[in-house]
């Protein structure tokens, strides 16, 4: 993987990131401002300074005026001026009076949150603004008014405005329904419980007696929704108790307790902890997306406080800053009896935060409600979101509307003729003259059904319909958590079908967070930890339960070493032979960022059994060395529950180690500040406890990079132990000049491998948007047969059997990456250190390097071969004398680093040396005086740390793996082939976030990676250097998969720049994907809408496209709740940090991996069936009413209706509504396997293919051709010239083209256009059809009888009913309409086969055909030709899934992880493989060779 490196990033974590004050350190700087949003609205000169455009200028100007007079003015909302010098809250036990904010003049804001959108006052204005702010609903608002004037309509004083009533008024029903459910969950979450010290007399608000609310606030916590006198001590004084108090109760100086796993309230200042050394440790998972504990301590003037007498004697305030969204920055101060501390993060704790590994813990609240900086990061009062759809659904409304007009005053134009040519001259109409106003108006409100109200009405039950089909989908359903899909929002169903870019956070949302110990490298030597996964089979011999084997001492080392290894291990050769073949059947452990990689074929029961074999060997001697400092090196404290010893870790990563040397017989006892005592396993169930003293511990911070213990061991001999990021711990070597050497050579062989790569990737296939794709397909010839397009039947085209000539055969490329790719390791930091080049990303390949030794003493880079049946055999590499020698330890160490990199597990390096006294004893004295020192205290720590750590030799490297949700890589892989971008928005550090990149396969082997840091000045430079090399690249190659890193510090920093601002934001718009760590969530929410503005001018892709990408973003904390609800679309995942996100997103899924069904499945459905729908339902009413409006010529224009009254009232109610509804419901116009097996096709809705001017033109075009037919026709037929009828009134022509018109309506759209015809399609035809029969009967026997226009009554049984000549004149027309369809779909068929249909009326241009008959070669050549899988239309993907082979295929395909399936079916099938091997395909592409031979066919 190549990185642009401007700071290259580390290879791992380098321990506990317990101090919180480095972690505020590294976000120096950042903006309090950081929650105002990207301006879109400003454009950049060609001076390179930006200036506000005029949209802006007058969108600024309308928000200035706003505010001045409406907000401030009448709604008397003034902005909060700063406060002179903080605020200030004393500290007491109990408050008579609550406090004041200075700011308003009265009490603090309560600590009551809301998520939800309206109250009670403003719920009915905002949503009457929100619904006729709709275009179409403004529309038939400005037509209903005039309407209801007697005199002017013809259809009707209410037929427009009741209906519309009603529809808004269920529209803001709905809406109001779900914010309800909002005020709900807002009230669970008021509603919990806290104990705070109150006058147990009193109530919450400091009166007596008001205990009951005027409803219950949660089900569950109905009895304790007040106040409780449940005392758990003696009233201390002042009379105050610990009461069990609501949340939504607690005042800004009130004092509070916790408890371990305890969520925290509100903002509070640290009093006291139980915990050792006085310190508390907070998981800030759920606020900043972190995993590592956090260590707070209570400020040094606060010792004391812990207890009621304790606080009541401590004379202390506080003095804070103003609320602000900075989450990495806290600035107070406490004075305590004259005597001034500060007040910084470390004293702090925020809402949102838990309370981990500490039992009790005292804070006073110093910040509630929205004032919190949780809250001040969310996106308080999100705006209702719409449909993407609804711009092109509003533009299709004006298009109408103007139709409308211009065929309303034609038709008047026409009335002005007629009356000028025949009603003047008519005696019966003497004095009967129409205002022209009247006759414009009342034409306008006749064809304004062409733009139907009946859209919105049935589009409502159509996304209830969709809603219940994604909430029913089994596939999306979690067994382990019992979580289904649920939609939130039903409005935007069809967005899932327009994403282009996906916003993920990190922990809980692509992860785990469960760390597991996976790789150790060793002496050169990497071994595969797999034990959990071993542990795990069921099928586990019984010779291989473990029983302790004692390991004899080694002199040399001092330490006596015992392992507990299988006893099955030591029996007889043949059986370790056999039971590690039965061992690598179970291990299947594969790197779920790297599935080629090969793995070490051997694993850590391997090396104890060597250690046990030679305890005495140089390489046993490191081995136990190492194990040792894993058991040693950590701030984990063991504590036994049932029975069992287990760990409270500050990391998981922490954890994981600690677990491991479990796991290889260092068991961790006991941990204090003093000691730590390690169980060491002996023989026959045995063990010894060896207790290490600690001297001194230096803590992890982000700046280090690294953690250092000291401790004396048995022997009194001083031994220091490290671990940290290599880019630490490799300078600080003995041999660091070696090391140094070494990494440059692995760069240089990187860098060659990394420019062979390239020029092969360039050779490789394209689709047209720049990505692999899932196989590609060459086009045959037009000049071949073509056959039908039925079932694939022996003489089908798509049966794999008919004989073809091979050369027409398409050919599959399989898109597997090259197996030798790899990821570098942080040698980039170090090799800048030592160069005085110019900021620019060096290139690093991933790869196998070419000068590091392959010789077979490496287990990692040798293929797998069956073991011998001794064991000398197979540890014979470890006699090498290179695994003794400094330089091949380091390359190999190196190489190691580096693909564990690649395979996404976070590294890191153990090194060690032993002090003597004199030595610790200098030392101590310098660290002393730092630790007691009051200025600069930290800075100082970290001199004395760095005296200490010089000197290092090398133990060896670990790896951890940061376990995924299952199937993400498979996900994030699917979703980039569909044209998404994936973007990854996390509180966590850098090194952290690249390492779950690689292993999500976010960051692929070949991307290239620029990392952006403000720390290193000139970003601006940097931003441009990573442009141009870019662009280098790009000229030179074809464009590679492009990242860029940045952190929530330069993004501070950049808003401080415009113009860098503006030159950055062009930037990310232009990669394939986007790592933003340490980022605050105000600041996720600010690259969302950065992406969410709109494109520069003159880049709309037409009048009907949608004018901007949409995007999506999916967390499971509340920091995720901004960035949820900027995106046009949220998901919330039910994860490890709770529900607030899924119960506040649009959408809420269990686990990442159902985000590709979401969306390639669900979301292309309904967006295919939306779009279908709006098309259907335009062509229907333009179909309908234009045979009246041609009519009128035959009735003076006079606007007398061709349909009856009654009927025309049930058109779209009873007849035409199912037509519409239930393929909107129902209809898949390809299957969930094609869809999952080919993301690709997900391109159908990105490109706005299913509603753009050319389709929305046709379906008008045919509406207008079938009306003029179906008019003229049944006029022609129906009228007397061709035979004599027994009925020629106007009921019987206008219900002979209302018939046909209700026939082939249905007809068409549930018959002939519906793919996937179920019973339900058909009955709703059976059921229309029906229908209207028996309303006319009906019609006919209950119309009142006398002298109408209509002569309804009995038509249908006496008059044109028994008539031959209109039932014939029925059928006629109705056959002409079908046959005149079918001959469409047919040319239309043949041209898609032909690859002309997509040249539109090009076909019919000579030099078209004469290419297709030409050279077949060019309908596939390059990515985006014919040839490409997103260019295929969808009728043809609907035939290929009429071939079984081929549907099984896809099916296959289809399933995550299906490689790995066809690499076992290939390795079986042996009869084939000669034939693959011919063909130059692997075994892995068995799946996609049968798909390939099928299209071909």
């Amino acid at each position: 993987m190549n990185e642009l490196s401007i700071s290259s990033r580390g290879g791992g974590d380098g321990g506990v990131d317990a101090d919180s004050l480095d972690m505020e350190k590294s976000q120096k700087g950042q903006s309090r401002s950081v929650a105002v949003p990207h301006d879109s609205s400003s454009s950049s000169t060609g001076t390179g300074t930006i200036r506000p455009s005029r949209t802006g200028c007058l969108k600024a100007t309308a928000r200035e005026w706003s505010q001045r007079h409406f907000v401030e003015l009448i709604l008397r909302q003034k902005p909060l001026l700063p406060t002179k010098d903080g605020r200030h809250i004393p500290l007491r036990p109990y408050h008579e009076k609550p406090l004041v904010d200075e700011r308003r003049g009265h009490a603090y804001i309560s600590n009551t949150i809301r998520t939800a959108r309206y109250n009670i006052y403003d719920f009915l204005p905002k949503q009457l603004f929100f619904q006729f702010s709709r275009l179409a609903n403004f529309y038939f608002l400005c037509v209903g008014i005039p309407q209801m004037v007697p005199g002017i309509s013809t259809t009707g004083n209410y037929t427009t405005i009741l209906p519309l009533l009603f529809f808004v008024l269920l529209t803001v029903f709905k809406e109001g329904y779900d914010d309800w459910r909002r005020h709900r969950l807002d009230s669970v979450e008021n509603a919990k419980l806290v104990s705070v010290l109150r006058l147990p007399k009193h109530g919450a608000d400091g009166t007596q007696g008001q205990h009951w609310r005027l409803w219950p606030r949660s089900s569950q916590l109905s009895q304790d929704d007040v106040v409780r006198d449940e005392c758990e001590e003696a009233p201390g004084p002042w009379g105050v108790r610990w009461c069990i108090t609501p949340w939504r109760d607690l005042k800004v100086g009130d004092v509070i307790k916790l408890g371990r796993d305890d969520d925290v309230p509100a903002d509070i200042a640290l009093l006291s902890a139980t915990g050792e050394d006085g310190l508390a440790y907070i998981e800030t998972m759920a606020l900043d997306g972190e995993t590592n504990l956090k260590s707070k301590r209570a400020s040094a003037g606060l010792k004391g406080c812990d207890s009621i007498e304790g606080i009541s004697r401590c004379d202390a305030e506080f003095v804070i800053e103003d609320p602000n969204p900075d989450l990495y920055r806290f600035d107070g101060r406490v004075a305590v009896g004259g005597e001034t501390f500060p007040l910084t993060l470390n004293e702090v704790v925020y809402r949102g935060c838990t309370v981990r590994n500490t039992a009790t813990l005292i804070g006073m609240v110093l910040n509630t409600g929205e004032e919190c900086k949780i809250r001040r990061n969310a996106n308080r009062h999100p705006k209702a979101k719409k449909p993407a759809l609804e711009r092109t659904t509003n533009k299709i409304v004006i298009s109408l509307a103007i139709f409308v007009v211009v065929l309303s005053i034609g038709c008047s134009v026409g009335y002005l003729i007629w009356q000028h040519d025949y009603e003047r001259s008519a005696w019966y109409l003497v004095g009967l003259d129409v205002p022209f106003y009247q006759i414009i108006m009342g034409f306008a409100i006749m064809f304004n059904n062409v733009i139907p109200l009946a859209l919105y009405v049935s589009l409502e039950i159509v996304k209830l319909g969709q809603m219940y089909m994604l909430n029913s989908d089994v596939e999306m359903y979690d067994e382990v958590s019992d979580t289904a899909a649920h939609c939130n929002t039903n409005t935007i169903l069809e967005n899932l079908g327009q994403i282009g870019y996906v916003f993920s956070d990190k922990t809980g949302t692509l992860t785990e967070n469960v760390m597991k110990f996976r790789k150790i490298s060793i002496a050169g030597t990497a071994w595969l930890h797999d034990a959990d996964i071993i542990g795990a089979q069921d099928t586990l011999p019984k010779e291989t339960e473990t029983e302790p084997v004692a390991v004899s001492p080694a002199p040399e080392q001092g330490e006596f070493s015992f392992l507990k290894v299988p006893a099955a291990m030591s029996r007889s050769p043949t059986n370790r032979s056999s039971l590690a073949l039965v061992r690598n059947s179970l291990s299947r452990w594969r790197s779920s960022g790297r599935p080629d990689h090969i793995q070490p074929e051997l694993n850590t029961r391997d090396l104890l059994e060597y250690v046990q074999m030679r305890p005495n060997s140089p390489f046993s001697r490191r081995a136990l060395q190492y194990i040792l400092a894993m058991a040693l090196c950590h701030t984990c404290l063991p504590e036994i529950k049932d029975g069992k010893i287990e760990f409270q870790a500050a990391s998981p990563d922490e954890l994981a180690l600690v677990r491991a040397a479990q796991e290889l017989g260092f068991l961790v006892t006991n941990r204090t500040s003093q000691a730590v005592t390690v169980r060491i396993s002996t023989g026959e169930n045995g063990h010894e406890d060896r207790i290490y003293k600690i001297l001194d511990v230096i803590e992890f911070s982000s700046k280090r990079k690294r953690m250092t213990i000291i401790v004396r061991c048995p022997d009194d001999r001083i031994w220091l132990i490290t671990k940290g990021a290599d880019s630490a711990i490799l300078p600080r070597l003995k041999m660091a000049h070696l090391a140094h050497q070494k990494a440059q050579e692995l760069r240089r062989s990187l860098e060659v491998e990394r420019e062979l790569q390239r020029k092969s990737e360039a050779r490789e296939p394209r689709n047209s948007f720049g990505g692999r794709p899932s196989f590609t397909a060459a086009r045959p010839s037009i000049g071949m047969t073509r056959r039908s397009f039925g079932a694939a039947g022996p003489s089908s085209p798509l049966n794999p059997s008919s004989s073809l000539n091979p050369g027409t055969h398409s050919r599959l490329v399989s898109n597997r990456p090259a197996a030798n790719r790899s990821v570098s390791f942080d040698v980039g930091r170090l090799l800048l250190s030592h160069s005085n080049e110019r900021l620019r990303p060096p290139l690093q390949v991933r790869t196998v390097s070419f000068d590091v030794s392959h010789d077979r003493t490496t287990p990692t880079v040798r293929p797998p071969t069956p073991r011998s049946p001794g064991a000398s055999d197979k540890y014979a590499f470890l006699d090498d004398p290179s695994v003794s020698d400094d330089a091949a330890i380091f390359s190999r160490c190196f190489k190691h680093i580096d693909d564990f990199s690649t395979e996404g597990l976070r590294t890191l390096l153990f090194a060690q040396r032993f002090l003597t006294e004199q030595e610790y004893t200098t030392w101590k004295k310098f660290y002393h005086d730092a630790e007691t020192s009051l200025v600069d205290r930290q800075a100082r720590l970290e001199a004395a740390g760095e005296l200490i750590e010089q000197c290092l030799e090398l133990v060896g490297a670990s790896a951890i793996e940061d376990k995924l949700q299952k199937g993400v890589p498979e996900t994030i892989d699917r979703l980039r082939r569909a044209n998404i971008k994936i973007w990854m928005l996390t509180g966590d550090r850098r090194e952290t976030a690249l390492n779950i990149a690689n292993s999500a396969r976010i960051c692929q082997p070949g991307s290239d990676i620029s990392v952006l840091d403000a720390t290193k000045g000139n970003l601006r430079g940097q931003i441009q250097e990573v442009i141009d090399v870019m662009q280098a690249l790009a000229a030179q190659f074809t464009p590679n998969h492009t990242v860029v890193v940045i952190d929530g510090h330069t993004l501070a920093a950049l808003e401080e720049d415009p113009n860098s601002k503006q030159l950055f934001y062009s930037l990310i718009m232009t990669v394939d994907s986007v790592i933003c760590c340490r980022a605050s969530p105000a600041q996720k929410a600010q690259l969302v809408q950065s992406v969410r503005k709109p494109p520069a001018p003159g880049s709309s892709r037409g009048y009907f496209a949608s004018s901007r990408p949409l995007t999506l973003a999916i967390g499971d904390g509340a920091n995720d709740l901004a960035m949820i609800s900027t995106a046009h679309v949220g998901i919330g995942i039910s994860g490890r940090e709770g529900l607030q996100a899924a119960r506040v997103a649009d959408y809420s899924i269990a686990q990442f991996r159902f985000l590709a069904r979401l969306l390639l499945v669900h979301g292309r459905w309904s967006y295919a069936r939306t779009t279908t729908f709006i098309l259907a339902t335009f062509w229907k009413e333009m179909f309908f009413y234009l045979p009246t409006e041609l009519f009128q010529r035959n009735t003076g224009y006079s606007g007398t209706s061709l349909y009856e009254s009654w009927s025309l009232t049930a058109l779209n109610t009873l007849f035409t509504s199912l037509c519409v509804i239930i393929p909107a419901i129902w209809e898949q116009d390809l299957s969930a396997q094609t869809l999952l097996a080919v993301p690709e096709l997900y391109v159908f809705g990105q490109r706005d293919r299913g509603l753009n001017i050319p389709l929305y033109l046709g379906w008008m075009v045919g509406a207008a051709a079938e009306g003029v037919l179906v008019y003229f026709m049944c006029w022609g037929v129906y009228s007397g010239m061709v035979s004599p009828v027994r009925d020629n009134g106007l009921y019987a022509l206008g219900n002979l083209v209302f018939s046909v018109n209700i026939m082939w309506i249905n007809c068409k759209l549930l018959i002939l256009n519906t793919h996937y015809k179920t019973s339900t399609i058909l009955g709703s035809f059976v059921i229309t059809i029906t229908g209207w029969w028996v309303w006319q009967c009906v019609l006919a026997g209950v119309y009142a009888p006398g002298v109408w226009p209509y002569a309804v009554r009995g038509g249908f049984f006496t008059s044109f009913g028994p008539d031959p000549v209109w039932w014939t004149a029925l059928i006629a027309v109705l056959g002409l309409l079908v046959s005149l369809e079918l001959a469409f779909m047919a040319v239309k068929r043949s041209l898609i086969v032909s690859g002309l249909w997509k040249w539109g009326w090009k076909w019919l241009q000579w030099s078209t055909w004469k290419r297709g008959f030409g050279a077949a070669g060019d309908w596939s050549a390059g990515g985006g030709g014919v040839g490409s899988l997103e260019d295929w239309d969808v009728e043809l993907w609907q035939a290929m899934e009429n071939d079984e082979k081929i549907r099984e295929t896809l099916r296959k395909m289809s399933r995550l992880g299906y490689e790995d399936e066809d690499e076992n079916e290939g390795e079986n099938e042996k009869a084939g493989e000669g034939q693959q091997k011919s063909d130059g395909l692997t075994p892995v592409s068995t799946t996609r060779t049968r798909l390939r031979t099928s299209c071909a066919d």
